[in-house]
Formats: structure tokens, sequence, C-alpha cells
């Protein structure tokens, strides 16, 4: 039995180094062995990086060869990548791969007070309705928001008015805001969100945003960077941006 396994994989073996065998039938052509197509070629590692800037100071340095054609891909609106042509295997090689550094905002989680004012602050550009999110959220009283009415539309809450007054106010819903969501190169889009507030009786408040626009302000975004390219590099015909 051993004689006979030995013999077995010796001429296995043997089959596996010889060359393979064709056949014609009809328009079909059949091999007795499987075949597995080679690499053409070496391909570089992408370079990695975090601004648009960085991409358009690469290709204008010219520092690498690149085809006649090149692609600069928007592929969403934290990442852009260079792409060659095809190449004689008819595949493209992805020289440079660019993702922004955005700050991290938990929309849709509710946050103490604190938290949001100073997320409002730092990681959203100033306008009107920010300002008014802001002092909003700053004079809010704790515990008065469940003592209103709620529809899930329109909320109330008690707002301090002086050092020693209160009234009365409607929270502020829906709102425009503008985060910092994209490349900083590049104006950051303008969406609609929903403000919710809550803190029941002896809690402190919580807010929270909510996106409201169906993901609308990420084409946005993703035009305005492609117009950014197209003009910074409309010295470079050979670069075509698309998104």
């Amino acid at each position: 039995m051993m004689e006979e396994s030995g013999l077995r994989e010796l001429v296995q073996y043997g089959n596996e180094l010889a060359k393979p065998n064709f056949e014609d039938y009809g328009d079909v052509r059949y091999a007795d062995k499987r075949m597995y197509a080679l690499e053409g070629g070496l391909r570089a590692e992408a370079i990695e990086m975090s601004t648009l800037t960085g991409l358009v100071d690469y290709i204008s340095s010219s520092t690498d060869a690149s085809t006649a054609k090149m692609i600069v891909q928007v592929v969403s609106p934290e990442r852009v990548k260079l792409i060659s042509a095809l190449d004689g295997d008819r595949k493209r090689e992805i020289l440079a791969d660019v993702t922004a550094k955005v700050p991290e905002f938990r929309y849709g989680r509710y946050m103490d007070n604190e938290t949001f004012l100073i997320a409002l602050q730092s990681k959203f550009i100033p306008g009107a309705d920010r300002e008014l999110l802001l002092k909003f959220a700053g004079t809010v009283e704790n515990g008065t928001v469940a003592q209103y009415k709620d529809d899930g539309i329109t909320q109330k809450a008690t707002i301090k008015t002086g050092i020693a007054s209160k009234g009365e106010a409607q929270v502020p819903n829906p709102v425009m805001l503008r985060p910092f969501r994209t490349f900083m190169e590049v104006e950051q889009p303008e969406s609609l969100f929903v403000f919710r507030m809550k803190g029941d009786e002896g809690h402190d408040v919580e807010c929270a945003i909510f996106e409201a626009d169906g993901g609308a302000w990420k084409n946005e975004a993703m035009k305005n960077i492609k117009r950014y390219l197209q003009s910074e590099l409309k010295e470079f015909p050979q670069f075509t941006v698309i998104s």
C-alpha cells in the first residue's frame, strides 16, 4: 500500500511538471491543466496623504512618472485617489490615496449640555443657527424640557433670561448648520438638522442633532472637491477629475 501511494504521488508530480496539452472542439479551446495569469509588472504602493494641497503639490512636482492619462477620483467627501490609466494587464495603479482628517461628531446621539456646547463651537462653522443653538442650550433650565408638551416636532423649555428671571421658549428646530465634514480646502456644505433636547426633572439637560437632508450634503461636498481640483490642475490636462 505504501509503495502504491508513493507511486501515485510520483505520477501526479510528473503530470504537474509536464506542459499543458490543448485541444480544440469547435470554437472552444481546452487545456488539461489549470493555468493562472501572472502579473505583468510591478506596481507602486500608494502614497497616503491627508490634504488636497498635498495631492496638488505631488502632481505639480512631477516627481514620479505617470501614464499619458491619469484619473483623480473623488471617492467620497473624505477620500480622493490618484489612479493611472489601464496598463497592459487592463489594471490600474493607485499612486496616491488622500483621506481627510475631519473632527468626529456623534450625530443622532444625546450628550450632556457642556459637551454639546464645546463640540458646537469647535466642530461647526459660525452661522446664525449655530449661534442660536449656543445661546439656547447654554441658558436652558435643567429639568424643564419634559414639563411641556412634546409632539415629536416642537419642544418647549424654560430658559434663563437674566440673573434671576426665566421665560418659556420654543426649542429651535429644524436648523441649518455647517459642520466640518470634508477637506478644509473646500467650502463646507450647509445642511438641515433636527435639534432635540431631553432632561427629566432631577436630570441634567442633554442635547442631540440629527441629520435631516438625506445625505445630500455629500453630493455637494464632492462637487466642491471636484471644482477645487479642476481649478488647481487646469495646467495639467492629462489629469481628469471625476466624482
